[in-house]
């Protein structure tokens, strides 16, 4: 009943492990299949070891979290050692990060090599200078990195897209028509913290993403939107931490979600209760299958 497919990708189950959380490790990307995730989208990973901002990095709101990670990894290299170990166990989303089109499709190859099951472009972090939504907000840019990649490798290619716009309908079309397999939405808001103690920004970056339940409905409705401006298949996250939650961006259009904040406040188990309560609620209500409930919003 939980089964469902990203274009070509099957899924077993429909939510995945956001990138960021239990993915750093090919330990803990098979822990989290284990636990009842469907895939793993892996930390974004580089050209080059990078140690990311200094701290702090991190900080925590009464309605999520707000993070300037800077995008640490060890480079796309080192990290084969782990995919190595978690590409057995299922399916693994490459999540990956660069400054052209030929370093994303450089990238892509190493992870389609590693035995990644789809590429994930990161072209949507909010906190790292050259990288992320500085690419990921003009649809022309966007469009030639999906296109490169596509060229370079036989898995699919999802883009993930920033909130932080005013074209976001735009961008997924331009991955549409670059070929692109999916488009994930979205990536954290661009916010800021202060204390009030110091008077000045929590975070080193000064300015991070906020994830977590406030993100929620601008998730939602940024699918929404997607959904009713073309026909790619969509991958919905932000603010996921219940069915409820995860049916609202099933019928918003997407064809399975991901999960990443709710990991660090309800645990490893938040998939395992997820699918049992979605699972019911779908037979209480008369879905027989994921694809029955895809979009009937727009119904």
């Amino acid at each position: 009943m939980l089964v469902t497919s990203v274009g070509k990708l099957r899924l077993e189950k429909p939510g995945m492990v956001a990138s960021g959380i239990m993915d750093e490790t090919g330990p803990s990307m098979v822990r989290m299949l284990k636990c009842g995730a469907g895939a793993v989208v892996t930390k974004s990973i580089g050209s080059e070891p990078n140690p990311g901002h200094p701290n702090p990095t991190f900080t925590e709101l009464k309605c999520g979290y707000i993070n300037a990670m800077g995008l640490p990894n060890p480079g796309i290299e080192l990290f084969g050692a782990e995919m190595e170990i978690a590409a057995k166990s299922g399916n693994i989303i490459g999540s990956i990060y660069g400054a052209s089109p030929e370093e994303f499709s450089r990238l892509a190859g190493k992870m389609e090599e590693y035995g990644a099951a789809a590429v994930e472009l990161n072209l949507s972090c909010p906190h790292a200078a050259g990288y992320g939504m500085e690419l990921g907000t003009d649809p022309a840019v966007v469009g030639s990195i999906v296109s490169a990649v596509k060229s370079s490798v036989s898995i699919p290619v999802w883009a993930k897209l920033t909130p932080n716009t005013h074209i976001l309908k735009d961008l997924a079309i331009a991955v549409r028509d670059a070929g692109g397999d999916a488009v994930v939405a979205i990536n954290t808001v661009k916010a800021m913290a202060i204390s009030p103690q110091l008077g000045k920004p929590i975070l080193s970056n000064k300015f991070g993403g906020l994830s977590g339940p406030a993100i929620r409905s601008i998730g939602v409705r940024a699918v929404f939107e997607i959904r009713a401006a073309t026909d790619i298949p969509i991958v919905g996250v932000g603010g996921i931490s219940d069915w409820k939650d995860a049916a609202q961006y099933i019928m918003a259009g997407a064809c399975a979600f991901q999960v990443g904040s709710a990991i660090g406040t309800k645990g490893i188990d938040v998939f395992s209760a997820i699918n049992t309560e979605l699972e019911r609620f779908m037979k209480d209500y008369g879905y027989g299958s994921i694809s029955k409930m895809i979009g009937v919003a727009h119904e």
